[in-house]
């Protein structure tokens, strides 16, 4: 049935499509032709990797041959085919110069302090007890990993000869310049130690390194190898602010020569070994949006000063006119460090999304009369008191110290020389001085917003931002520290009816304890705050995924800021308890407390700076 079936279906198919075995009887035999093959150079795209999706960037670069183990060749020259040579210009982007220029700019932003009495340093600049030693050993960081990376067989720009000729010139220039700059310049340190400041050697070491890391790998291999680099170096120049070893002026100038000094070392050997000794083409990538990753070193002007006055005091009752020491005397401050960590995405061309980190550090320039805590002028009476009768001398100030002693019960001798020694081997206080623990307002910020790019041509955009964050503020803080006999006091009272009639206070006499303290003499914060921000900038692609930018910011925030002020904390370890207790009962009692201030301030700060972008 099933035969029968299919042969149904066959000639039902037959009759359909009307097919007939005459209708082939004059068919042509079938022939099959070869198409002709001729070669042809064709030209590839230009990233033949490049997917349909990854459309924001294209990355071309020629393959070069690599080692599969480490070099030693040191003496080896070698060229990797394909490697086009570099220009002079390739390597120059003078933004070396502008930063050089802003150091000099803020040069004479310096003070004297008299300040660290306990570490002789008296008359001196400022002193503070912050130290770290890795800035010696960081500034050495680009050229380790450069180094460190070549011996690991990691292939960069150069072979060994072109590389140590490239690092050997700029480090000449960079040595030759700033030795040339510091002993014609004589800038004393912060420290006082020595009259060749300006500019920091250990900066510009740091940023020559940071160049070279930046031209062997960073335009070869990653961007990420110029972050580390350049971020490195920045922190190195930090360190030598805070170290005190150099003024903000002396690290940003060093920047510049460091930065300077590479590009032309590298720019000469261009000139000198055309293309001899290359590895590596530099990356190429076309990014269709300015996304970016920045870290930036800049200097902060406005906001530099705070002043405090009785208005001011928590407590105007209890110090009564004892908060009136402090009126017209403000604390001023330094053009403000400022390093950045920033980053945007951007939706298109001209519109993204970001944010900032931002530290800023004002050092203070000005005490105001803090400034004198190693004498604490016209209340040390303890402290100095041999000293003010010394020879029967009496200082200019002798009757404000005779009344503060009077105050607290000492009575005053006749015969200022032949009691010399005895207040000298009974003094209450043997030694005070003050200790500066951290001269600065460090404020840390965190801020988010949107940001914008206006495109002018193939290399230069103009850009702004709108931000808002949250700041930070680390605290400023003078310690004092005295050390001496504690005392007691003999006193007699006599009372009538319930009123004083008669008392009589001895003459302090010294104990067979002794004591040393030290506290804060003197704090200055400010609380938490919100910051508004916005800024313009210009933005100079130099390579395809690298670019140098300048910028001028402005941040905005209102804060409160305190002041604690204590100046006499040392008296109490200094006498027994009841004699302390008869000091608060005088007329100096209120002083024997610390005087707390608040003061609102609207802080306008004006950031100008460079930064350095990897496009991503």
């Amino acid at each position: 049935m099933n035969n029968k079936f299919l042969m149904l279906v066959a000639l039902g198919l037959m009759t359909v499509l009307n097919v007939h075995a005459e209708d082939y009887t004059n068919q042509e035999p079938l022939k099959l032709e070869t198409p002709e093959m001729k070669p042809e150079l064709v030209e590839l795209p230009a990233n033949p990797f490049l997917s349909a999706s990854a459309t924001e960037r294209r990355l071309t670069t020629t393959e070069p041959h690599t080692s599969s183990g480490m070099d030693f060749d040191f003496f080896k020259s070698k060229t990797n085919p394909g490697v086009k040579p570099y220009q002079f210009m390739d390597d120059m982007t003078f933004v070396g110069i502008p930063l050089f220029i802003a150091g000099m700019a803020i040069k004479g932003d310096k003070a004297m302090f008299r300040v660290n009495d306990k570490q002789g340093k008296k008359n001196t600049q400022l002193l503070t007890d912050f130290k770290t030693g890795i800035d010696d050993y960081s500034q050495y960081f680009g050229p380790a990993m450069t180094v460190g990376l070549k011996l690991a067989g990691v292939e960069g720009r150069s072979d060994w000869p072109r590389l140590l000729a490239s690092a050997g010139m700029s480090y000449v220039i960079m040595a030759a310049l700033v030795n040339g700059i510091k002993y014609t310049a004589k800038e004393m340190r912060p420290d006082g130690s020595s009259a060749n400041s300006w500019p920091s050697g250990h900066t510009a070491t740091s940023f020559v390194g940071a160049t070279l890391l930046h031209k062997e790998y960073g335009l070869t291999r990653s961007p990420w190898y110029s972050v580390a680099g350049y971020g490195v170096a920045t922190a190195t120049g930090v360190m030598r602010v805070l170290n005190n070893r150099h003024w903000v002026s002396d690290v940003m100038s060093g920047a510049g020569i460091g930065i300077l000094s590479g590009e032309l070392g590298y720019a000469l050997c261009d000139l000198l070994l055309k293309g001899k000794g290359l590895l590596r083409n530099d990356l190429e990538m076309d990014f269709e949006t300015p996304s970016f990753f920045a870290i930036s070193m800049g200097v902060g002007i406005g906001g530099k000063d705070i002043e405090f006055t009785r208005d001011d005091l928590v407590d105007k009752e209890f110090h009564e006119d004892f908060g009136s020491l402090v009126e017209d005397a403000p604390i001023e401050f330094r053009a403000a460090t400022v390093v950045d960590a920033e980053g945007a995405y951007f939706f298109n061309k001209y519109i993204g999304i970001g944010g900032r980190l931002r530290v800023r550090a004002m050092s203070a320039k000005s005490f105001g009369m803090f400034s004198n805590i190693a004498a604490i002028e016209g209340i040390d009476a303890w402290a100095r008191l041999g000293q003010v009768y010394q020879d029967g001398y009496k200082y200019p100030d002798y009757q404000a110290e005779e009344n503060f002693l009077k105050g607290i019960g000492f009575n005053i001798p006749t015969d200022y020389t032949e009691d010399f020694n005895v207040f000298t081997s009974n003094a209450p206080i043997t030694e005070m001085g003050g200790i500066v623990k951290s001269d600065h307002l460090a404020e840390f910020s965190g801020s988010v917003g949107l940001y914008f790019n206006l495109p002018l041509s193939k290399r230069f955009a103009l850009g702004a931002k709108a931000l808002i964050g949250r700041s930070f503020t680390q605290k400023l803080d003078i310690d004092g520290y005295a050390k001496g006999n504690i005392m007691d006091i003999d006193y007699s009272l006599t009372v009538k009816n319930g009123d004083l009639v008669d008392h009589t206070i001895q003459m302090p006499q010294k104990t067979s304890n002794t004591y040393e303290v030290e506290w804060d003499y003197v704090t200055l914060g400010a609380d938490n705050t919100t910051t508004w921000g916005t800024g313009l900038s210009l933005t100079y692609k130099y390579k395809s995924n690298f670019s140098w930018r300048i910028f001028a910011d402005y941040d905005y925030s209102e804060k409160t800021f305190t002041l604690t002020y204590d100046p006499y904390h040392f008296i109490q370890y200094g006498l027994t308890g009841s004699a302390y207790t008869l000091a608060e009962l005088t007329e100096i009692g209120p002083e024997l407390y610390p005087l707390e201030y608040k003061k609102s301030k609207k802080m306008n700060y004006v950031t100008l700076g460079l930064s350095f972008l990897v496009n991503i």
